[in-house]
């Protein structure tokens, strides 16, 4: 299913043969980082992170390979303007709120002509408009995966606009990764017992997140109020 989602992140940049920098901005331990440099050889990839843990293990990942992931703050990277011939945000901006200061940043280090592509969670309706049990989902996902807030998505295409982002498409994909969130049962009590199996007990911060995964399908289920997306703007 990962795959599935990089692969469809990758067609949308249009890569050609040419050299092409491309950067993750909150590239986790650089699985897609990863999955780009073994479809495109002409690549070179960046990631960024504030997780020691993700930095160390994911840079041993890349090892051997044309990538690196940096310590750093999407919001606010050491990286020179127009360096970049393509970003992208793997459900990554979400956890500061989908700030304008992310796309603000992205575009700074874009190229022109560069893409920027977005794969996340929105509502489509303001927070203040949910109803009760989309309102409670909502709150219970923002507390358990560290979320600052989700956008509503029309509001963040205006915001891409407003920044110079242009040709923005918007593609609710919802439909099509809701059998990944069907598992989610599943794999909750699965991790549980095998954590359960193994260990005797279940770290706190496991019980944290496998909470907010019950909450992300919960939220699901409430399709009037949430969707999925795919975004793609170009500087």
């Amino acid at each position: 299913m990962l795959n599935e989602m990089n692969r469809q992140v990758m067609k949308r940049l249009n890569i050609d043969s040419n050299k092409h920098r491309l950067v993750d901005l909150g590239c986790g331990m650089g699985a897609t980082m990863r999955y780009a440099l073994k479809q495109f050889k002409n690549l070179i990839t960046y990631g960024v992170t504030l997780s020691e843990f993700q930095l160390k293990q994911g840079n041993e990942l890349l090892r051997g390979k044309n990538g690196i992931i940096l310590k750093e703050n999407y919001n606010e990277t050491s990286f020179q303007s127009d360096t970049f011939d393509s970003a992208v945000a793997i459900e990554s901006f979400c956890h500061s709120g989908h700030d304008k200061k992310s796309i603000q940043e992205a575009f700074r280090i874009l190229k022109p002509k560069g893409k920027l592509v977005i794969a996340d969670a929105f509502l489509k309706k303001d927070n203040s408009q949910l109803c009760f049990g989309s309102h409670f989902a909502y709150q219970k996902l923002c507390n358990h995966w560290s979320l600052e807030k989700l956008e509503q998505i029309h509001k963040y295409e205006q915001l891409l606009k407003d920044v110079g982002f242009k040709d923005v498409s918007i593609e609710n994909i919802s439909l099509r990764v809701a059998p990944s969130v069907l598992h989610v049962p599943f794999a909750i009590i699965g991790f549980a017992l095998q954590k359960i199996r193994t260990t005797k007990s279940l770290k706190r911060e496991s019980l944290h997140n496998l909470k907010g995964s019950f909450y992300a399908l919960l939220s699901g289920l409430h399709m009037k109020s949430f969707g999925y997306y795919i975004i793609t703007a170009t500087k």
